[in-house]
Order: structure tokens, then C-alpha cells, then sequence
């Protein structure tokens, strides 16, 4: 009687304390079945938090279009401001397809804000309210390198390299 008393006091059925299998709860939202302790109630909403910082890195960092573009092109991508250099001298063949031009403007972006994150000290990915990444400096300047992606595969200006070394000046 002692055992059963307690055990409506825990919120617990009989299958708690070795009765017949009966879905049981220990905690609110917290259910299992039997003594399988299956939970099937609790825990269903992902933790609120920060994303790892490295993943995001890591994550932005992959540029395929630009990458592919830039091997068939003999360039190197090694996260260097050498890098850049040597794709703002790539041939501009993307301009006259609308959806590869997208595609690279963003990667290019992106690429530009792996670059900097990588070498300038302080320097951070950042995902704005709206959901787009931009590098925020040490300073609190925030740069849309995603942005400057667009315009630099669709008129080659301002520079990548160039816009690397006005972050790099700050």
C-alpha cells in the first residue's frame, strides 16, 4: 500500500513498481511504456541555443560553384588573400547564364567571408535576423560579403582582393 501510495505521489503507475505494463509517466511530458522506458513525449522540441560556430564556418566555407569554377580555371582556393587575387582574374564566362551568376555572386560572398574570418583576427560569421551571413569585426563593422559576391560576379567590381584588404585594414 506504502509502494502504491508513493507511487501516485511520483506520478507513477502500477508498471513502476513491477505490475502489469501500463504507460507511465515520471515527470509531465515525460511517458514511457512498460519498462521498455521508451520516452515518446518528452524532449520533442530542439534546444534553443547557438549553433557551433565552427559548422557555420565550416558550412559557409564550401562555395561549390566557385570552387569548380576556379579548378577547371587551374586556381587554387586555400582560404588566402592569394586566393582572391587570383580569382579576380578569372575570365568572366558565368555573366551570361542568370542562374549561375546567382549561384557564384553567392559563393564568391561567401568565399570572401571565409577568407576574412580565417586570417583577420577578431573577425566572426554572423547570422542576421533576415538569415543572411555577414563578418562582424572585432570594431562592431559588419560587412555584407554576400552582397559584394553579387556584385563582383556580375561586374567584377569592387574587387575581391580589394575589399579584403579595406577589412584587413580595419
Amino acid at each position: 500500500m506504502a509502494r502504491q501510495r508513493a507511487s501516485r505521489e511520483l506520478g507513477l503507475n502500477s508498471t513502476a513498481i513491477g505490475g502489469p505494463a501500463r504507460l507511465w509517466c515520471v515527470r509531465r511530458y515525460e511517458c514511457h511504456a512498460g519498462s521498455m522506458n521508451i520516452p515518446f513525449l518528452g524532449h520533442r522540441r530542439q534546444k534553443v541555443g547557438f549553433p557551433d560556430p565552427a559548422g557555420i564556418a565550416e558550412l559557409l566555407a564550401e562555395c561549390e560553384l566557385l570552387r569548380s569554377q576556379a579548378s577547371r580555371a587551374g586556381v587554387r582556393l586555400d582560404d588566402t588573400a592569394a586566393s582572391l587575387e587570383a580569382l579576380d582574374q578569372l575570365l568572366p564566362r558565368w555573366r551570361d547564364d542568370e542562374e549561375t551568376l546567382t549561384w557564384l555572386g553567392n559563393d564568391a560572398g561567401l568565399y570572401l567571408g571565409s577568407v576574412i574570418v580565417r586570417t583577420v583576427p577578431g573577425a566572426v560569421w554572423e547570422i542576421r535576423t533576415d538569415g543572411q551571413p555577414v563578418v562582424r569585426l572585432d570594431s562592431g563593422r559588419e560587412f555584407d560579403v554576400v552582397d559584394s559576391g553579387h556584385e563582383w560576379a556580375a561586374y567584377g567590381v569592387p574587387e575581391l582582393s580589394q575589399l579584403y584588404a579595406e577589412v584587413a585594414e580595419s
